[in-house]
């Protein structure tokens, strides 16, 4: 059994499965990975809420909504001026060149589909990959901070660049979307609730990793 996948199973054995990312169209998964960025889940849950009350979560109605009435619908998601540039940009971009179809956007390589979304600003490594995973169904995995800290905390690899820290999970990795969704999810978990910048090692269900550290040429 590869390294990753212990952590991946000793995560799973504690925390059980995430269900993760939460939405009912590939859309509204869009729409929550960017709102996300910086904030609490629940304060995205609630400008989601808000968009879908007043029948506006729709690529095109986005596209086409006054800049105001956007930012004072999706304020609780924090940084809301910001996120409702990005949102309305990402939703003009879809519409103008895929006739606000999602299925056509993802019909096509996953590198691809990263290098355009990376050409729109205010999406990133982070935003990108997990909109390529959860909403496109594309095998790439996220990296976020929580995911940097658990692998210099653990030893499992020494972070050197987003790039190099994804490489090595999708080398390690069994090429499993679900795995890679359910991984991801397990770790966000892990640093929120024990890996946090002021850890809680004595309960964390890799303390024994973190003790002892782990070497990828074990």
């Amino acid at each position: 059994m590869s390294k990753l996948m212990n952590v991946y199973n000793r995560l799973f054995k504690h925390f059980g499965p995430q269900h993760w990312w939460p939405g009912e169209t590939r859309f509204e998964v869009v729409v929550g990975a960017i709102l996300t960025q910086n904030t609490a889940w629940t304060n995205v849950e609630k400008a989601i809420k808000n968009l879908k009350k007043e029948k506006m979560l729709n690529c095109r109605k986005i596209a086409n909504m006054d800049i105001k009435k956007l930012e004072k619908m999706i304020r609780s998601s924090g940084f809301y001026k910001q996120k409702a540039e990005k949102l309305k940009r990402f939703c003009r971009y879809l519409d103008k060149n895929y006739d606000s179809n999602l299925n056509s956007f993802f019909n096509r390589s996953p590198d691809e589909i990263r290098t355009e979304l990376l050409s729109l600003n205010g999406i990133g490594n982070e935003t990108a990959d997990s909109i390529l995973l959860y909403a496109g169904e594309k095998l790439k995995f996220v990296i976020d901070s929580y995911t940097v800290r658990m692998c210099e905390r653990t030893g499992i690899k020494k972070v050197k660049t987003y790039h190099q820290l994804q490489d090595f999970f999708e080398k390690n990795l069994p090429k499993d979307i679900e795995l890679y969704k359910e991984f991801h999810a397990l770790i966000v978990e892990l640093g929120k609730n024990f890996c946090r910048k002021k850890p809680r090692c004595d309960e964390c269900p890799l303390k024994n990793i973190c003790k002892y550290g782990l070497s990828v040429h074990d």
